[in-house]
């Protein structure tokens, strides 16, 4: 290590070196020498390794300091000539702005596309352009940047319209586009080429260097040094966990700077992980090699010499200066590109930026991105020299692509990740299509590295290797490259362009042979398939090549000449791969129904087939478009249509569709998920347009071309049907008897399949080309076909449909003419629902419906016309017209074969099924012979005009058949059938048919003569539905007499019973009437009207209404709730809680020192107790409890999954409702009390009250004193003797049973650990505290919910949240019973010293730090313990209320010192009726300033301070009255239930205060004044009025989540610009929000994590430790998603409150709507938040989707 010693010495002695340096004078000896290159590198050499590469770190700060100053400086003097600052702001002068924005998109930062106006989707602009731009009233698309691209804002070609943002705008006046250069003098463009040129090489030799231990000639330093680096590299193989345990190995470092290395390592692409010698670093490298060559190749690591560390650092510092000088003049911009591009010594390839391309593969991360950026801010800035780039990078494109396949990194770091910059700028691509032969380039590329092959030539995916696999993600990128190319169709085509277009197709047509028939499969017999075979590989192609098929077909179809020669080319090579077609299969000839056909003998039940037809598919598209282009009709000579077989061109794709019937039949079970798989895809949205629906065109192609028969005789025999309808006697079910049942059932569901297939051909015809249709009548066609399934929301409709390469799907142009769209509540999504009319286009065998959707459809539609009370039958609606190409597919309907085939069907339905016919067989033929009539009907309809009609169906269903076997005509076997009992549900239909053709007829005869006049077909049809309304109103009538029979027998048995059981509803009954009842001298209404609920006259429950009966939810028994009784229990979830806090920034205390007695009034922390409502028995509790423990313990053995709850917290799930619950609360009855009359007032009572403390005080110090080996050093302890009554010995006996003191015991261990988060300890005298907390914490945060909701305080709140409350209080009145007596005596000392000063009691809080509140709670519920010594009949009730008058008065002051505003509102006059309050408010006010002096300015307004006290003090007088409701029971006066303006009265009345409020002190001045005077005397009080902190302010203000934009791309933008606060400015990857707070924090990443109680956890679950007690609502800002978080393992993603347009949520951002905050919901998740819902949410969330339980949610 010596040699690192001496060189951390040297920077002393360059001190003066750098000192004595002079940037002016080196530049001016560079402009007089002959070399300049040699003089520069010299100079280079001598400085670089002094700066850079000292220690161990890479990058200091003085490197930052140095380079500029002795390296950069330098240059930039040569170029201006000049002092560089004046020099450079001259070039910026002189440059005309861009108009290109160029700006480079930062990772996350939000891009837009406009949907309408941009060339393809790659076309994107930065947010400040946008927001500039036309386009921002448009349909744009938002997404967040992956980094990297640049905005396009100027770019005329990227935008149909608006391609300049107001900034970009161009001026007219200087539209002479003149050459840059034009404004540099000749010396100055000389200079800076010779610096550019020097700098460039200089930066490139060094990033392409490979030698770790020497330098390239001229930079060799002057002194070399023996230090070296040992330098890890970035590859993508190993993980991160990998990289940190081999370097806390192999450099023995912690943990934590392993992590920071790997961090490093992983964003800049290398790092340093050791500097010494030689020796000491190898040492490091060959552990780090071996330590990670086990399963993969080792990690890169090389040793390297300083200096050359030294040089690639100043390297990668050049060329961001390089990118920094050309900013300043598009001139410098220009010579860099010219630098860049000129060719060197060594010709083709040579230039400097081939040279770094070609190299890229080799080089770090770090150093690609720079030149990366370097590139996009030069040559593809510069229009002239993008073009030169792009012609450069089409040369080297097949040894770029090579050289990345091999690489590892991700596409984003790699130099082919450029070609979307010019691949898609359309005239840039078909300049290289035509010079480059570009397209053929790219395919060829993409054709060598896909070598696998078998023995016919094509792509073999099987036994694919990991290897292979992952070489094959990387090569589908030229498939995007392709894309690129294809993007925008050409509209004028050259002839050039035509000859490469060609020469590109049928490139493409070879590697379509090699798709063709790959992965064949073969039906297994026998036994099942033993490994599934390899099918993902080839459908990822199929989906990758999806669109550039369609984009192949589209420029064929936009030049004549290109289609013709593509539809020859692609002929030939289908008959190429044919060639093969007929051998080994033996011809045979079929004949049915007088006709006959040759064709082969093929089984797809037996021989190999292939789902993968590309060429079979393409030809089908470039056929329709023949037709579509009217090409086969104008140029019919140059086509080679006479010579195509028809049943060569529909062999495969009928094989295709055979193979999915039998599928569907269940004939391929034994071929395993991988073939079901196959179909599905086959099937699905994301393939069958170049798949099934191709496979249909080529079928309807085929059959035009062809007799009918013949067509249909070869679907028979492929879809091995013909055996059954060719024998001569098949209407006679052909014995079937004997046939297995298996078989009869497949070939039901293949006669099926096969009608179904007929339907298809004859009735798809909503593609334009085989109809006469629009592309959008294809569209609206799908909506409508979905939304006749149910109503749908935007994004699933989406899904349903097929996007085109641009990602659309063409829905909006049409929706609003098929569709109305609802908008959604505060959940769900807005729907679209089909509008009425839209329905007719209903066609039940729609070609796209699963089997699932079609019966969904039906039953929707047939429940649609039900409630619309019309017909429910669904008959074929009516189709387009066939373009003439197609026009002769009609005549199947009529060929003799189907008609044979239906009429065989329908003699079979003559008898009831024995399984030999199916309904679905028959619906199929009747919707066949619906959709003939319905073709005729047509016909007629436009016969008129021509008369030319040969489509005749009626003739042809009304003919018998021939004379030997006379089989009954169609039609007279749909009159038998339409009575046949077992076919109720076809009725309609038939009925339908015959009704069509009784028109059609009557139609026929009166085309010739009069007007028809269909009389007939009415009359019947009216009969008809004379005996359906008389058959209807039959059966309702039944019905009701049933219904009214059913009722008169259960009133009979309820009088029966209640005769029998006449006691018990006698009891119930008295119960419910009070006055019958015992109680009446208690009753309500017998005192006076008021109700009191504290003080002697407050309301008293009589024995009824004491009595509380409830169920166990677990045992089902029932039980008295009583003192001495089994307890009972409600399920409970106490947790700490900020909800209210007004000071987050309140560091957390101490557990084991904190004293919760008085609750500060900015609440930071409570405790918060809420429950399901739910109740038990104790020990069923505690048997469940225990089998939950138990089963975990099991758990804990199998597998560690976090469940929903902690058990090792005490954590279990309600046994009824599932909710999270963490303890119990033992329910307990109203306490019984009586009073006697005379009761004293407020001063005796605190006569009284102060002795009885005295005595106390002084029995507690004796005992003290005693502990303390009897030292009596205390003379004045015995002076005190207690007062009349009062028994110091006494200890009162415990009045509840054991189970019930265990319940007490149980509820206020857990309050306690939980709010002070530490171990359970019954004994801590803190433990009552923390009860009494939570009971006032709880009833604050329910008063704050019912005013934030605008409820009533009374009579709102439901009845699991009214349960809690009121066994939460009574539970504290209790909790002292099993507590130290003399503890909770002593906090009532403590408690009442705070209110009544008292000098022997220390340190009591100054008024301005209680919460009032809270103080009043504790009071109350710690009085007992005391009260409970007094014998003297005194009354518990008179204390209660003079503490609630004692804290009033307190809480008064309070507001008055703190709560007054500085401006005095305008004054209102009140009439006389609160003149008095205002004047009793002055005198005090003023009272409070001569006792507190210049502490308090001087307000003069009466009004204004009545109305201060008024509000502050309301919050208060609402939480005391909930808790006396509770503790008390007595029921609320009616103006309490309702919202309105009697609250002050009745709440003073109720509460037993006078309204005027400032009785409460004048009425007891005497008393009153010495008490204010000693509040006011308190220290705190005089230092709290003059802190600059701020004083609590009542009432305090309800909490709201942090306010959000409207626009979510504010967001998203201020997260883009956040950078992670730990590791230097680097973009944080998960940018999310606390919505408490409003802070941004850096989730989900090693470098924010922290440590917290010993686990490593996620910013965010730190965060919630800081700022939400543990519980946190986070807004994930890239993926749109809130999160909740509580404790370190639980948490769940909830819906964001941002909606789309159409109503829904986005998360992910996938679909890119612009998003909007919708105020609903995010009250919503407000209102969870101040309901303390979060973890009960997040426990549900669990509960229901068990995937969220392996989330690792502390990292987040």
């Amino acid at each position: 290590m010596a040699a690192v010693e001496t060189d951390r010495d040297a920077p002393s002695a360059l001190c003066s070196e750098f000192l004595n340096f002079s940037a002016k004078d080196t530049a001016a000896k560079w402009l007089q020498v002959s070399n300049l290159p040699k003089e520069v590198y010299q100079h280079l050499a001598c400085y670089v390794p002094k700066i850079y590469c000292l220690g161990p770190n890479l990058n200091p700060q003085n490197e930052d300091l140095l380079a500029p100053l002795l390296l950069q400086s330098p240059l930039e003097w040569y170029l201006c000539g000049e002092e560089p600052s004046v020099g450079l702001a001259k070039l910026e002068q002189n440059n005309q702005p861009s108009q290109l924005c160029g700006h480079v998109f930062k990772v996350g930062e939000p891009t837009y596309s406009c949907r309408e106006c941009a060339a393809d989707p790659t076309c994107v602009l930065c947010m400040q352009c946008f927001l500039g731009s036309v386009h921002k009233e448009h349909r744009y698309r938002m997404t967040t940047s992956g980094g990297g691209g640049f905005c396009d804002c100027g770019d005329t070609e990227a935008w149909k319209k608006g391609p300049y943002c107001q900034k970009h705008e161009p001026n007219i006046s200087d539209s002479s586009q003149k050459d840059p250069l034009a404004n540099l003098s000749d010396e100055m463009i000389a200079r800076t080429y010779n610096v550019f040129s020097i700098i460039l090489k200089y930066a490139v030799d060094m990033l392409t260097w490979e030698k770790e231990d020497e330098l390239p000639e001229g930079l060799e330093p002057p002194a070399r040094g023996d230090t070296y680096y040992c330098m890890l590299f970035n590859d993508e193989v190993h993980t991160y966990e990998q990289v940190i345990y081999t370097l806390q190995k192999a450099v023995n470092c912690t943990q934590k700077e392993a992590v920071s290395f790997a961090t490093t390592v992983d964003r800049d692409g290398r790092k340093s992980v050791r500097f010494g010698d030689f020796q000491f670093c190898e040492q490091a490298k060959s552990v780090i090699v071996r330590n990670t060559s086990r399963q993969t190749k080792p990690l890169r690591v090389q040793v390297m010499h300083s200096s050359v560390v030294a040089h690639q650092c100043f390297a990668l510092k050049a060329l961001t200066w390089l990118g920094q000088i050309i900013r300043y003049s598009d001139a410098l911009r220009r010579i860099l590109c010219q630098v860049g591009l000129q060719r060197g010594p060594e010709g083709e390839n040579s230039s400097l930026v081939d040279t770094l391309m070609l190299c890229d593969s080799k080089m770090w991360k770090g150093a690609r991105n720079v030149y990366h950026q370097l590139f996009m801010s030069s040559l593809l800035m510069d229009t002239k020299y993008k073009k030169l780039f792009a012609i450069q990078f089409a040369k080297n494109y097949e040894r770029l692509q090579s050289d990345y396949v091999k690489d590892d990194h991700d596409r984003e770091f790699s130099v082919t990740d450029l070609s979307v910059q010019m691949f898609t700028v359309p005239s840039l691509a078909r300049m290289l299509i035509t010079e480059e032969n570009l397209m053929t380039t790219i395919i060829r590329t993409f054709m060598d590295h896909l070598r696998h092959r078998d023995l016919h030539g094509h792509f073999q995916f099987e036994r694919y290797t990991a290897q292979q696999a992952f070489k094959f993600r990387r090569v589908q990128s030229l498939i995007g490259d392709l894309k690129y190319v294809l993007i925008s169709r050409p509209t004028e085509w050259t002839d050039q362009l035509r000859e490469k277009y060609l020469e590109g197709f049928s490139a493409f047509l070879e590697l379509l042979k090699c798709m063709q028939g790959m992965d064949p499969v073969v039906r297994q017999v026998g036994q099942h398939i033993e490994m599934e075979p390899e099918w993902e590989a080839a459908f990822t192609l199929q989906m990758k090549l999806t669109h550039i098929i369609s984009m192949m077909q589209e420029w064929c179809s936009s030049d004549e000449r290109v289609l013709i020669e593509a539809y020859k080319k692609c002929l030939s090579a289908l008959t190429h791969c044919h060639s093969g077609f007929t051998d080994g299969e033996q011809p045979i000839t079929l004949s049915m129904c007088g006709h006959s056909v040759d064709t082969i003998r093929y089984c797809v039940s037996q021989e190999k087939v292939s789902i993968h037809l590309p060429l079979s598919r393409l030809l089908a598209g470039l056929h329709a478009l023949l037709s579509k282009t009217e090409v086969a009709y104008r140029f019919p000579e140059l086509l080679p249509l006479s010579e195509l077989s028809p049943p060569m061109l529909i062999e495969h794709p009928l094989r295709c569709l055979v193979l999915c019937a039998q599928v569907h039949a269940g004939m391929w079970r034994r071929n395993g998920f991988s073939l079901v798989n196959q179909i599905y895809y086959y099937h699905n949205v994301k393939c069958r347009v170049e798949m099934f629906d191709k496979d249909l065109s080529m079928l309807q192609a085929g059959a035009s071309m062809m007799d009918p028969n013949h067509f249909l005789m070869i679907m028979l025999s492929r879809f091995e049907l013909y055996h059954i309808f060719s024998s001569a006697d098949c209407r006679k079910r052909y014995n079937r008897e004997n046939a297995n049942k298996d078989v009869v059932q497949q070939n039901n569901t293949l006669i099926e399949e096969m009608l179904h297939l007929v339907i298809m051909i004859v009735g798809e015809r909503y593609t334009a080309g085989v109809g006469q249709v629009e592309c959008f009548d294809e569209i609206r066609r799908e909506i409508v076909h979905q939304l006749c399934i149910r109503p749908m929301a935007h994004s699933e409709l989406v899904k349903a449909l097929p996007e085109n390469e641009n990602k659309e799907t063409g829905m909006e142009r049409v929706i609003d003419s098929v569709a109305l769209f609802k908008k959604p509540g505060v959940t769900g999504k807005g729907l679209y629902k089909l509008r009425p009319e839209s329905a007719k286009m209903f066609n039940l065998y729609f070609h796209h419906y699963s089997r699932a959707d079609q019966s969904k459809a039906e039953e929707a539609q047939r429940k649609i016309k039900r409630q619309n009370g019309e017909d429910s039958v669904l008959p074929p609606p009516v189709l387009p017209r066939f373009c003439p190409l197609f026009a002769s597919l009609v005549n199947i309907l009529q060929c003799d074969v189907l008609l044979g085939i239906l009429g065989a069907v329908l003699q079979w339905a003559m008898e009831p099924s024995g399984g030999h016919w199916s309904e679905s067989m028959l619906q199929r033929v009747l919707h066949l012979i619906g959709m003939g009539l319905v073709e005729e009907q047509q016909h007629l309809l436009s016969s008129a005009e021509d008369n030319d009609t040969n489509f005749n169906f009626t003739l042809k269903i009304s003919r018998p058949g021939e004379a030997p076997a006379n089989t009954p005509s169609i039609l007279a076997l749909l009159e038998t059938l339409q009575n046949a009992p077992h076919l109720e549900v076809h009725k309609d239909m038939i009925r339908w048919i015959l009704k069509t053709v009784a028109n059609i007829k009557t139609t026929r005869e009166c085309t010739a003569s009069a007007p028809p006049s269909d009389s007939s077909g009415h009359s019947q049809e009216e009969t008809v539905r004379d005996k359906d309304k008389a058959e209807r109103k039959r059966k309702a009538e039944m019905a009701r007499l049933r219904r009214e029979k059913i009722m008169a027998q259960m009133s009979e048995m309820q009088r029966h019973f209640i005769n029998e059981n006449k006691e018990l509803f006698q009891q119930s009954l008295e119960e419910l009437d009070p006055s019958t009842s015992s109680t009446l001298e208690h009753s309500p209404s017998s005192c006076d009207s008021t109700l009191f609920c504290v003080g002697p006259r407050r309301w008293r429950a009589g024995g009824s209404d004491r009595r509380q009966v409830v169920t166990c939810i677990l045992c089902q028994e029932e039980q008295e709730i009583r003192i001495d009784g089994k307890a009972m229990v409600l399920a409970a979830f106490v947790q700490r809680s900020t909800v209210m806090s007004k000071n987050r920034k309140r560091p957390p205390h101490n557990p084991d020192k904190y004293d919760p007695l008085f609750m500060h009034p900015d609440l930071s922390f409570g405790t918060h107790t809420g429950s399901c409502g739910h109740i038990m028995h104790s020990h069923c509790w505690q048997r469940y409890f225990e089998a939950v423990q138990a089963k975990e313990q099991r758990r804990q053995q199998r597998l560690r999954v976090h469940t929903s709850y902690d058990v090792e917290n005490g954590e279990f799930l309600c046994p009824l409702c599932e909710c999270l619950s963490n303890t119990v609360i033992p329910l307990l009855p109203l306490t019984k009390t009586s009073c006697s009359s005379e009761q004293p007032d407020l001063s005796q009572w605190l006569n009284i009250t102060s002795l009885q403390m005295k005595a106390l005080l002084s029995a507690h110090r004796k005992a003290k004193a005693a502990d303390a080996d009897g030292v009596d050093d205390m003379d004045g302890v015995n002076d005190c003797p207690p007062p009349d009554g009062f028994k110091l010995d006494y200890t009162p006996k415990n009045p509840y049973s054991s189970t019930i003191k265990e319940m007490l015991t149980t509820f206020g261990t857990a309050t306690y650990k939980v709010g002070l988060k530490v171990h359970p300890n019954e004994q801590d005298p803190r433990v009552p505290i923390m009860c009494w907390g939570s009971c006032a914490y709880t009833i604050q945060s329910i008063e704050r919910l019912l005013v934030d909701e605008e409820k009533p305080l009374f009579g709102s709140l439901p009845c699991r949240q009214d349960d809690c409350l009121s066994s939460l209080t009574r539970f504290g009145s209790a909790c002292w019973t099993v507590s130290s007596h003399a503890t909770v005596q002593n906090h009532f000392i403590r408690l009442l010293a705070a209110l009544v000063p008292d000098p022997r009691v220390e340190n009591t809080p100054c008024i301005l730090d209680i919460d009032m509140f809270h103080l009043l709670v504790s009071l109350v519920l710690s009085h007992p313990a005391v009260f409970s010594l007094d014998s003297s009949g005194l009354s518990a009730d008179t204390a209660q209320l003079h503490f609630l008058h004692l804290v009033t008065v307190a809480h008064i002051v309070q507001i008055l010192l703190s709560s007054v505003p500085e401006e005095v509102q305008m004054e209102q006059e009140s009439g006389g009726a609160e003149r008095e309050e205002e004047e009793k408010v002055c005198m005090f006010y003023n009272t409070l300033r001569t006792h507190l002096g210049s502490g308090l300015r001087e307000v003069d307004s009466g009004w204004h301070l009545w109305c201060c006290v008024k509000a502050g003090i309301l919050p208060y007088l609402r939480a005391a009255a909930l808790f006396f409701h509770y503790l008390n029971g007595a029921p609320a006066p009616p103006e309490l239930h309702t919202l309105g303006v009697g609250e002050w009265e009745a709440l003073c009345g109720y509460l037993c205060l006078p309204s005027n409020l400032l009785q409460l002190f004048y009425n007891n001045r005497e008393l009153m004044e010495p008490l204010l005077h000693g509040w006011c005397s308190h220290p705190g009080v005089l230092q709290g009025l003059q802190s600059s902190v701020a004083l609590i302010r009542f009432p305090r203000e309800s909490n709201h989540l942090i306010e959000l934009p409207g626009d979510y791309s504010a967001l998203i933008n201020q997260a883009s610009s956040f950078t992670c606060p730990k590791s230097g400015g680097d973009k944080s990857r998960a940018p999310t929000l606390c919505l408490v707070c409003g802070a941004m924090l850096c989730s989900q990443s090693y470098c924010c994590q922290s440590e917290l109680e010993g686990v490593d956890v996620g910013a965010c679950t730190a965060h919630t430790f800081a700022c939400g007690a543990g519980v946190g609502i986070f807004l994930r800002v890239r993926e749109s998603q809130v999160l909740f978080l509580a404790g370190k393992t639980k948490g769940c993603f909830y819906a964001p409150p941002y909606l789309d347009d159409y109503g829904e949520t986005d998360q992910g951002l996938r679909r890119g709507n612009p998003l909007h905050l919708c105020q609903e919901r995010y009250r919503k998740i407000q209102k969870l938040w101040r309901q303390h819902s979060i973890t009960e949410e997040i426990g549900h969330a669990q509960e229901a989707n068990q995937t969220l339980v392996g989330i690792d949610w502390q990292h987040l």
